[in-house]
């Protein structure tokens, strides 16, 4: 079971990353697999917690969760021995006989604070690039999502050592407290407003850190596109979990011509999905507790709904809603909704859709439905977010050689797959000095007493080469040659 003292927890994980055991490639290789193993062989049990937590479908815990980690660590794997090496650098003249490269030293015990939405991937996705990293980990799962945090909990110490990675089981006051303690780095997804708190935390120990917020992602649409199509990834991203994913759709931008006729095409593609009743339908999700219900229904105040607008307390259930007339001032506008909500905000052009982006915090992502390529590129160039995807939603999630992050107000750092593992590592540059009579002659030029002729050969030797040159066979060439002219004088003489 999951500690309680935070104290003894991270002094044993320290101890056992001091100790060395955490380093060699063999070590991480080995707890990657064992993760692995943990997620194929409670797959079922998996997939009901997220059922008991979000009403999450198959498909959804699967795809979305349990094989996206899965299929990470696999990734990761296939590619530890390539990353772990050492990085060789290009030399310049001042280091022509030196050895300079660049070494991956894990940062030391991690916390990695999990979120509710999605609490398998966001809170075991980061553990994938810690452990691959050398680091040991403490995992806080979100006591949001009990029955998900209950399995991690329950389950995942009985394939991890131990001694490096621990579960920590607990609610504010207990994270609190956890918080209190040094880390050397802290992986934090949630709310921008808790994360305000854990970056402030950190900041005490001068603590680095990823946070994964969120925001309001807009999304811009224009005459161009084709609606049907439009409507179907629009939907599909917006209210996949119940609209409870830190990059979905959180708002459209379009003119009122344009709105005229996506609302039609959203409400085919909703009855496509979820059928006449969507709060039947086993593929429609539930809002996480009572507290964020209350907070979804009132939103919906004073909105004028064109679509959806039902809600269930007992049931947790609110209908994928589309709101329409809404101005910047509203309510709505004003935070992240993070449930099935899609507001429309009416725009005569791109130009007045990236001024209303811009007055804005910076958003995890940016989605631009057109076709036309001026418009996309004058978005893309006028604008910053975490993210963009073009002509759909999502899916920029599952670009293996992308990182996933925000910037500014929706977060800071990133991982998935290679950058997961470049999260967890400080890359220390090791320069190692040529200690032979050449090096030490052409070292010398920086010993006093100095000279303007030292001077002018110093500054030559510092300045970047105008033509880049492989310098790395420069020294078994010198070596040859001395050897060669050694060898010549030497026959001659004798």
């Amino acid at each position: 079971m999951a500690s309680k003292n935070p104290k003894e927890m991270v002094s044993r994980l320290r101890n056992t990353f001091h100790s060395g055991k955490t380093r060699p490639i063999e070590y991480r290789v080995k707890q990657l697999n064992a993760l692995l193993r943990f997620f194929e062989e409670n797959t079922a049990e998996l997939a009901q917690a997220l059922k008991q937590d979000l009403n999450k479908s198959k498909t959804e815990s699967y795809t979305l969760e349990i094989d996206f980690v899965a299929n990470d660590i696999k990734h990761q794997l296939m590619h530890i021995h390539e990353w772990t090496k050492p990085e060789k650098i290009s030399k310049g003249l001042v280091n022509l006989m030196d050895s300079v490269y660049i070494l991956h030293e894990p940062y030391g015990v991690a916390l990695i604070i999990g979120a509710w939405n999605y609490p398998i991937q966001v809170t075991l996705g980061p553990l994938v690039g810690a452990i691959s990293a050398g680091n040991c980990a403490v995992i806080k799962p979100s006591e949001l999502s009990p029955a998900s945090s209950k399995v991690i909990a329950d389950k995942l110490p009985k394939y991890l050592d131990n001694d490096a990675y621990q579960v920590f089981d607990g609610g504010v006051a207990e994270t609190t407290e956890l918080l209190k303690e040094k880390f050397d780095y802290i992986f934090y997804t949630g709310s921008s407003a808790v994360g305000k708190i854990i970056h402030a935390a950190a900041a005490k120990h001068l603590t680095p850190t990823t946070l994964e917020l969120g925001g309001k992602s807009p999304v811009f649409i224009d005459s161009s596109t084709n609606f049907d199509i439009a409507a179907k990834r629009i939907v599909w991203g917006r209210y996949i979990n119940a609209g409870q994913t830190c990059i979905a759709p959180d708002y459209l931008l379009c003119t009122k011509e344009v709105q005229q006729k996506i609302i039609p095409a959203i409400e085919k593609a909703l009855k496509q999905f979820y059928g006449e009743d969507p709060k039947s339908s086993p593929d429609y999700g539930r809002i996480i507790n009572g507290r964020h219900f209350e907070r979804i229904s009132a939103l919906l105040k004073g909105c004028t709904v064109a679509i959806g607008g039902e809600t269930d307390e007992k049931n947790k259930y609110v209908a994928p809603t589309v709101v329409v007339n809404v101005s910047p001032t509203d309510g709505i506008m004003q935070e992240e909704i993070f449930g099935p909500i899609l507001p429309i905000v009416n725009v005569d052009n791109a130009y007045e859709a990236i001024k209303f982006i811009n007055s804005k915090e910076k958003p995890l992502a940016l989605y631009i439905f057109s076709k036309n390529s001026d418009t996309i590129n004058q978005i893309l160039e006028n604008t910053s977010a975490g993210s963009v995807c073009i002509d759909d939603t999502i899916l920029q999630a599952a670009v293996n050689g992308f990182p996933f992050g925000g910037v500014g107000g929706s977060g800071m750092g990133g991982y998935h797959g290679k950058f997961s593992y470049e999260t967890f590592i400080h890359k220390k540059p090791v320069l190692h000095k040529d200690s032979s009579y050449l090096g030490e002659k052409l070292g010398s030029l920086r010993y006093p007493p100095y000279t303007d002729k030292k001077l002018h050969t110093m500054q030559a030797a510092l300045a970047p080469p105008k033509y880049q040159f492989p310098f790395k066979f420069i020294r078994p060439l010198l070596t040859f040659f001395f050897g060669f002219a050694f060898a010549f004088v030497y026959k001659r003489i004798f």
